[in-house]
This record gives C-alpha cells, structure tokens and sequence, in this order.
C-alpha cells in the first residue's frame, strides 16, 4: 500500500487549525459526493469551507491529497473508540466482537455508502481515486483489524499464521446480504439478524485459530 502520510503534513511550517481544518474536510467531503472526484473544485471547496484556497495548498498539495484526508478522516473516527481503549489481545473474543461492531456502524453510515456507490460508479473511469478510496479505507481497515490479530497471536490467545489474511475474511462474513441491500439502497435486515451474523464471524474465527489444546 502507497505511504500517503506525506501527502497529509502541512507542508510549510504554519500550524493546523483544529476547527478550520474539521469545517475544510466536511465541505470536502460534501463537495466530493455531491460532484465527484474529477469534477470536484478546489475553488467551491474553499468558498462551501470558508477557508482560503492559499490555505488549502498550504496543507494539501493536490486534490487526491484533500481527497485522501477525507477518507482518513471517517476512518478515523470510525474507529476512535478503538484508538481510545484499545481491545484486550488475551480477550480474542470481546475484542472482536468491539471491531465488528465499529466495522458494521462504518459500513452502515449514510456517508461512507455513498462513498461507495460514487466510486462504484467512476471505476472504469477513475483509477486514482478508486485507489486513494482504498488505500484509505477499506485497506486500512483491514491493516487495523491485521494488527489486533497479531497482538492476539504474540501472546497465544490465538494461533493465526497470517493475521492480514485472517482480518480479510474475518472482514468479509460481516458484509453479506445486508451489505447488498444497503448499497443498493434497499431496507437493511433486522438487528437481530446483524448481530447474529456478528456473533457467527467471531465464533467462526475463534474456531478457526483456537490455539492446540495441550495433551
């Protein structure tokens, strides 16, 4: 994956305001969903923002740059809690179920599906920023998740050979039919079916790298 964080450093030495950049990466990414990426402007961002176009080069050389921060950004915070308190790695199973239910609640903001659906529709047009969306998003998702899973196995909770691959799939069993139906804009499944489907991907993964038993 493209190390990005140069692109997301002020790059001359005047500080960043805290709420002049939170009021900058919301009417980005407004902005973004409402026009695209390659019709989006830097001039209407500057003027929905109130923050001089000056001031956004100052900290963002380029579009992809602004357009990165804002899908670091809702990552980010969609995991804030987890930065806060970070899972217990001798508890696998707690710990898990605390990441699925960020990842589920990320996945079901208004936002981040239409992100998706945006990106969906300039696949075939709009290579750079389908990668930036990734890189992101979903791959720094499952480097987050990867990353727990590596404690999980250093202190044998869990015996996982690769933790990437592991996050992957782990990943993967919470997206399913109620991933579908969002993206297509269709009524989500009950709670109840959501939060079998959470339980069902812990235990599978549980299952899957429970460590030897000894005898």
């Amino acid at each position: 994956m493209a190390d990005t964080t140069d692109s997301l450093r002020p790059r001359r030495g005047r500080p960043r305001d805290p709420q002049r950049m939170q009021r900058l990466l919301e009417a980005a990414r407004v902005h973004f969903l409402a026009h695209g990426y390659e019709r989006a402007s830097l001039d209407a961002i500057a003027r929905e923002s109130g923050v001089s176009k000056m001031t956004i080069y100052s900290y963002f050389p380029s579009k992809r740059a602004l357009f990165e921060a804002v899908i670091s950004a809702r990552t980010e915070q969609a995991f804030a809690r987890s930065k806060a308190a970070p899972p217990d790695p001798a508890q696998p199973a707690e710990g898990l179920r605390s990441i699925a239910g960020q990842f589920l609640a990320l996945l079901r903001h208004d936002s981040v599906l239409r992100h998706f659906r945006l990106m969906h529709a300039l696949a075939d047009e709009q290579h750079e920023a389908c990668l930036t969306f990734f890189q992101q998003g979903p791959a720094r998702t499952i480097d987050r998740v990867a990353d727990y899973l590596t404690a999980v196995d250093a202190i044998g909770a869990l015996r996982i050979p690769n933790p990437r691959l592991a996050a992957d799939l782990f990943l993967s069993m919470l997206l399913g039919e109620n991933h579908i139906r969002l993206q297509l804009g269709l009524p989500a499944l009950p709670d109840a079916y959501a939060a079998a489907q959470l339980e069902e991907a812990v235990q599978l993964l549980l299952c899957r790298y429970a460590p030897p038993q000894p005898g």
